[in-house]
């Protein structure tokens, strides 16, 4: 390797010193400017050793006075600026295999700024539900913050990228914080990947948001005329206590439903067990609970295909999964909710 960490580099193509910070492969590095971190390739760059021993030493001319409006305005070199909007950068890191190929073995991840106002943000990776890394910290404009290194091999396992956002400077006429989350499948992963190795770039990433949402306003509705009709109000806050109970796991084989089931065909059979399970599924997210099991049976396949279409619909879904339980087999279809 020709460099190593710590080493000064010179950039040749901006003519600027640096300090390599990282190395990516036996192609890159990640090179720290000023305080501002990028990758860059080794052979784009140069020991500053030499240009400073080749330099002429000449002597300096007399300087003549010089007035500051007669001053020229320096230009602004300041750092990279991004595009508009927040997003999730990934960096490959290559090493090279017994065969001589360029395999990735991790992707470092960023969170990268390109809006003028900076941002509070809560991160989360988790899998099948379960969170596995977390972070809370601030992402100034114009800035990208490093959150962690993912492992090749964990791409298979279906990673969700969640971030919640909320202004540094508070505007009263901005949303109070803002969620997103990101669900990439392994097969999009893997053919990002193979852009980024074909078109040469180091990174690629998926945008989060562009602007930061304004403030909903509701309408305020008049309860009175609701009141003299008999209506009961209750408090928002307080409303969940007087749903009927939500269950964690329902089963929608017919004959737990109705006694009269034999009387029913095809299409009234499948009708009452969706409307069972829509039931179910609003108690369940009314009362705020992560999971639902949904026990639909293996038969035909038809009842569970219907549910998971409708599941693809709903906006309270994180993900849902249907693999073998020690309870159910292949029966039954767990619900992972968001709020």
């Amino acid at each position: 390797m020709k460099f190593q960490i710590g080493d000064k580099v010179l950039i040749q193509h901006s003519n600027e010193e640096g300090e390599i910070v990282d190395i990516i492969n036996n192609k890159m590095v990640m090179v720290d400017v000023r305080g501002v971190k990028f990758p860059a390739y080794i052979d784009q760059l140069e020991h500053p050793y030499f240009k400073r021993f080749s330099e002429k030493k000449a002597v300096p001319p007399k300087k003549e006075k010089q007035y500051i409006d007669t001053l020229k305005k320096e230009k602004n070199n300041s750092a990279t600026t991004y595009p508009p909007g927040v997003a999730l950068l990934f960096l490959p890191k290559f090493e090279t295999d017994e065969f001589g190929d360029d395999v990735v073995v991790s992707l470092k991840i960023h969170l990268i700024n390109g809006n003028a106002a900076g941002y509070n943000f809560h991160y989360q990776l988790s899998y099948f539900g379960k969170t596995d890394f977390e972070l809370k910290n601030q992402l100034p404009a114009q800035k990208d913050f490093y959150l962690h290194d993912l492992s090749f091999s964990d791409l298979n396992d279906s990673p969700v990228f969640e971030c919640e956002f909320s202004l540094i400077t508070p505007e009263k006429s901005k949303a109070a914080y803002y969620e997103t989350s990101l669900k990439i499948k392994p097969k999009q992963l893997f053919q990002k990947i193979e852009e980024v190795k074909q078109k040469g770039v180091p990174t690629f990433s998926y945008p989060l948001f562009e602007v930061y949402p304004d403030k909903n306003i509701e309408d305020r509705v008049e309860l009175s005329p609701l009141l003299a009709k008999g209506y009961k109000l209750y408090e928002a806050a307080k409303a969940r206590q007087h749903l009927p109970p939500a269950r964690s796991v329902v089963d929608l084989h017919i004959e737990k439903l109705t006694d009269n089931w034999k009387h029913l065909n095809n299409f009234e059979i499948l009708s009452t067990q969706l409307a069972e399970f829509e039931k179910y599924y609003e108690l369940s997210v009314a009362h705020h609970q992560p999971t639902l099991i949904i026990i639909h049976g293996l038969g035909t396949g038809r009842l569970r295909d219907e549910i998971h279409e409708l599941l693809k619909q709903k906006k309270e879904v994180n993900y849902f999964i249907n693999q073998y339980h020690p309870s159910y087999g292949y029966g039954a279809t767990e619900i992972f909710f968001k709020y």
